[in-house]
């Protein structure tokens, strides 16, 4: 067979035109094989002519020219930055997260790349280094962390640490001159949150944590949904985010490191979702703590947190969260003609949307699949188009602060045991920058 192709060819062709001939060849001997069977009686010859004519234009096979265009006129290139281009990101602080999570997701990153590493473990930066191709000189520890400012490769700093310590590298960051992506929760106080602010200001560099869900395309649809009322006026939403939460030792569990318990660490996920379903600001709140103080996990923190929100346009959100019960990260919307949500919604990956809709006499249960994307990808590159365009993150160091100072007011409802009042702030997205660029 290939000989015969060859000698069709009596000039030289490109790669492309040869595979069209080839094609072309390969094609219509195919076609031919499978008429003759079809025509051939038992014996194996074949029965008349007439099998073989055409009977219709289903059987024209027309193909392109060779000429023809196949790549797109207009548009921006969908293709990653050159790495050259990208801004450059340290990341401090070698956990869990970082090394299961954040480090791997600059494989899908277009305009962000890693390129120093901070860690109190040398042994350990010196192996994370050579899986990420940093270089060595770039490894710093937190007793030197303040000689980054001297190093023109890094752009911004992505803190990684427990919530304790975030105020305090946030800062040193800004003085260092560097841009600063921080880990959710801001910070363990209202305090600490604007002192992170203020430093960034007076630097001049851009602020923006880490609130994933608000960049992730199943949940960013699910706000559509809400804000267009496509079922409807929008009345409940209930949200939950549990986990059962091990090693009593670890610094989850410790005030001074993590500030809290489970609200400021997975309880954030419910009150800040909800926040940016709805686009505004609670009104007042009214919570519920229960904790279990003979288990060693709850000498410091809290264990599970009830607490409703009311919002100015009539939305009561419903949200729970706990370090003691089987991993639970949900929410569902409730509006007049539909219910749909997120099952799970907070997770890292293998998010769920569903909705459900009465159509005629038919009640529709759907789940609809969209091609996953790296939560984590997604916010690194946002960051990186707010420094390359001068612009507010989409979650600046406003938002936040906004969190951190309805997390003390669930705090101070709970000792109270009675509803507290907050200030009363009309608008929508009063706290977040421009949109994303999708």
């Amino acid at each position: 067979m290939s000989q015969s192709i060859l000698e069709t060819l009596e000039t030289p062709v490109e790669r492309r035109h040869f595979l069209f001939r080839s094609t072309q060849t390969v094609l219509s001997v195919a076609l031919l094989g499978g008429v003759a069977s079809y025509g051939a009686d038992a014996s194996g010859t074949i029965a008349s002519h007439d099998a073989l004519t055409s009977t219709g234009p289903e059987n024209d096979i027309t193909l392109p020219p060779l000429d023809a265009k196949t790549e797109q006129d207009k548009g921006p290139l969908p293709n990653p930055h050159p790495v050259d281009q990208r801004i450059g990101y340290a990341i401090v602080g070698l956990g869990h997260l970082a090394l299961e999570e954040v480090l791997p997701a600059f494989g899908a990153c277009k305009k962000s790349k890693v390129v120093a590493l901070v860690s109190g473990d040398k042994k350990k930066a010196l192996i994370v280094a050579k899986q990420y191709g940093v270089s060595e000189k770039n490894i710093y520890d937190y007793e030197n962390f303040d000689s980054i400012k001297n190093n023109k490769q890094v752009d911004v700093v992505y803190i990684i640490l427990p919530n304790g310590q975030h105020a305090e590298f946030t800062i040193r960051a800004a003085k260092a001159g560097k841009h600063v992506l921080c880990e959710k929760p801001m910070a363990n106080s209202v305090a600490e949150c604007e002192q992170m602010i203020k430093a960034c200001e007076e630097a001049n560099r851009k602020l923006m944590i880490a609130y994933r869900v608000q960049y992730e395309p199943n949940n960013t649809e699910i706000k559509k949904l809400v804000r267009e009322q496509k079922y409807g006026k929008v009345t409940n939403i209930v949200s939950v985010n549990s986990q059962n939460i091990g090693d009593p030792k670890q610094w989850r569990l410790n005030k001074k490191l993590a500030g809290g318990g489970s609200l400021p660490d997975v309880g954030i996920y419910c009150l800040n979702t909800i926040r940016f379903l709805t686009g505004e600001e609670p009104t007042e709140v009214y919570a519920q703590i229960s904790t279990d103080t003979s288990d060693p996990r709850f000498k410091e923190v809290e264990d599970m947190v009830n607490f409703q929100l009311t919002f100015p346009g009539g939305v009561r959100a419903m949200c729970s969260t706990s370090y003691s019960q089987h991993q639970s990260r949900n929410y569902r919307v409730y509006a007049e003609r539909a219910f749909f949500g997120m099952d799970p919604a907070f997770s890292y990956g293998g998010l769920q949307m569903y909705r459900s809709f009465a159509d005629e006499d038919a009640e529709i249960y759907e789940t609809p699949k969209r091609m996953p994307k790296n939560q984590f990808a997604l916010e690194m590159d946002h960051l990186a188009d707010c420094i390359r365009q001068n612009k507010k993150p989409y979650t600046p160091g406003e938002e936040g602060l906004q969190d951190m100072k309805i997390i003390e007011a669930i705090y101070l409802s709970a000792r109270q045991n009675k509803p507290v009042s907050l200030e009363k702030l009309e608008g929508k997205d009063l706290f977040r920058g421009p949109e994303p660029q999708k």
